[in-house]
């Protein structure tokens, strides 16, 4: 088969991992124990709000971001938090799991010869209990804690490229905001995961869409003629 790119790298959470069911699930289990009821939708908007916010107002970890943004969600949702429980989203991330076309997709990608990287605002110590829950290997890693930034910054793009050197990229990731508009912007091919069929946000477009991973394992799979040259 003649591969049309050399290396794919993924977003992690919300592209391979189904991060607002894992964000949603540990945000009304805690605050039923505090005997407040949240509603699912009204966790997930808020979180989408300020978890952007909190991660551009100074370098955190992402687990500090994560617990400054519980506590805001909580304030926002009218729930209010115990500070020494605020650290209860970092403790259940490790418990997300992938969506269910994540593995079989990955799996088809490697088998076919694809190397394969996540680009992920995360640290690395989050992204390793993630990777328990995927079945294949990655020729490359770049986290928030090595680049000192999130994205949309072009930090991880950036880093990526000095690592992965002349070899074919693309990018395939869920946010048109965090992953499709920087990587337009430095000219890196990107697909977009687009898994809740969501309007783009601006005039950046990307190179190929698709509303799941089968999809685009599909499309990068699929039997092409070796072009002689």
């Amino acid at each position: 088969m003649s591969r049309l790119y050399d290396m794919v790298t993924f977003d992690c959470y919300g592209t391979l991992i189904d991060w607002e069911s894992g964000i949603a699930a540990a945000f009304l289990a805690a605050a039923a124990a505090d005997g407040k009821r949240l509603e699912r939708a009204a966790v997930l908007a808020a979180y989408a709000e300020l978890e952007p916010v909190v991660e551009a107002e100074t370098h955190r970890s992402y687990g500090e971001v994560l617990t400054e943004t519980a506590k805001r969600v909580a304030a926002r949702l009218g729930w209010p938090l115990p500070e020494a429980r605020a650290p209860f989203l970092v403790a259940s991330l490790p418990a997300w799991l992938p969506f269910h076309d994540t593995n079989p997709a990955l799996e088809r990608l490697a088998t076919a010869g694809y190397r394969l990287g996540i680009l992920s605002n995360v640290d690395d110590d989050l992204l390793a209990a993630t990777r328990r829950h995927l079945r294949v290997g990655f020729d490359l890693l770049v986290t928030a804690q090595q680049v000192g930034a999130y994205k949309p910054a072009p930090n991880h793009f950036t880093v990526a490229r000095q690592r992965i050197g002349g070899r074919r990229w693309l990018h395939a990731a869920q946010s048109h905001f965090h992953d499709v508009v920087p990587a337009r912007a430095l000219g890196i091919p990107i697909a977009w995961i687009n898994r809740k069929n969501e309007p783009r946000r601006d005039s950046a477009r990307a190179d190929r869409e698709f509303r799941t991973l089968t999809e685009l394992a599909e499309w990068l799979c699929a039997p092409r003629a070796r072009v002689s040259g």
